[in-house]
């Protein structure tokens, strides 16, 4: 599902708030952070200008840096909806549009060492908000042979990040935007994955979650679940036997007030998890409303 993105106002869309709200919350791996501008094609790393970066910052922290949703961590950029927004990417930017994306910028960066290969307002959010780093876009051209030259030469000074631990920050980052404040605990060290395109998420044999390729977002199995139970994220409280692979809002006791619809979401009774599926209504609205679908389900304990 495209999210158009077309004036100013677009900064203000729920779509955009909650994704800046969640980027307050994540960070970053290793000691340096390389600033990116966005581009027209979603994913990023499809467009011909991210490949051309790629090929130089793929084993440092990338930063993409975009209008309205603030910024982007390489990581998240297959996560709905930053996935599929439609603006246009003139470089011109407001100066609301460089406040929000400058304040993420500072925040995610604090006590990083910065490489940045931006120009025009991706810049200027930058500039207005950080204190030191190195630019290395030369007549506002990012992709021009003269920036992708000093973009090598500059990362020759910093330290790579290490394969294995990129690929666990990176599950771990997808967790904490997709289940909030340490949703990272959802991915154990000890987590495998399985799959060409869509991944199985495995710990100890047991299948926690499938990782949907085409949302960039977990779907729950029941044992991912039982995580979830333990960490308080996320649940669903009944206390009647599941039958049928739908929670009516009626038989609801308790929901975590931070679900919304389409979040994953884990069915519990008597301190087990019996259930994991969507949420079709937000938490307050199973608990307050008389009738209606609170929960379908997607796996049950049988």
């Amino acid at each position: 599902m495209k999210v158009i993105c077309s004036s100013e106002e677009s900064l203000y869309r729920p779509e955009a708030v909650r994704w800046r709200q969640r980027m307050e919350m994540m960070e970053p791996l290793g000691e340096t952070v390389v600033l990116l501008p966005c581009s027209m094609k979603k994913p990023y790393s499809n467009s011909k200008s991210h490949q051309k970066f790629r090929k130089l910052t793929r084993s440092y922290q990338e930063l993409i840096v975009t209008s309205p949703f603030g910024i982007c961590p390489r990581e998240l950029e297959n996560t709905f909806p930053i996935q599929s927004y439609d603006v246009s990417t003139t470089g011109k930017w407001s100066e609301d549009e460089i406040e929000e994306s400058g304040k993420l910028i500072e925040k995610y960066t604090r006590g990083k060492q910065v490489v940045a290969n931006l120009a025009g307002g991706y810049l200027q959010s930058a500039e207005a908000y950080l204190d030191d780093f190195v630019n290395v876009c030369v007549d506002e051209r990012p992709t021009s042979p003269e920036s992708l030259y000093n973009l090598r030469m500059e990362l020759k000074n910093h330290q790579k990040v290490n394969r294995r631990e990129k690929t666990l920050h990176e599950l771990r980052s997808i967790a904490k935007y997709q289940f909030g404040e340490n949703g990272d605990k959802f991915i154990p060290d000890n987590v495998k994955t399985k799959g060409m395109y869509h991944k199985r998420i495995l710990s100890d044999g047991k299948q926690l979650a499938l990782f949907n390729k085409d949302h960039g977002l977990y779907r729950l199995n029941l044992p991912g679940g039982e995580i979830l139970k333990d960490l308080g994220i996320n649940i669903v409280e009944i206390d009647f036997d599941l039958t049928t692979n739908t929670v009516f809002a009626p038989g609801i006791d308790k929901a975590d007030h931070n679900i919304i619809p389409n979040d994953e979401v884990v069915v519990v009774k008597d301190d087990v998890a019996v259930g994991v599926g969507k949420a079709v209504m937000t938490g307050r609205e199973m608990e307050e409303c008389d009738n209606g679908i609170g929960v379908k389900l997607k796996h049950r304990l049988k």
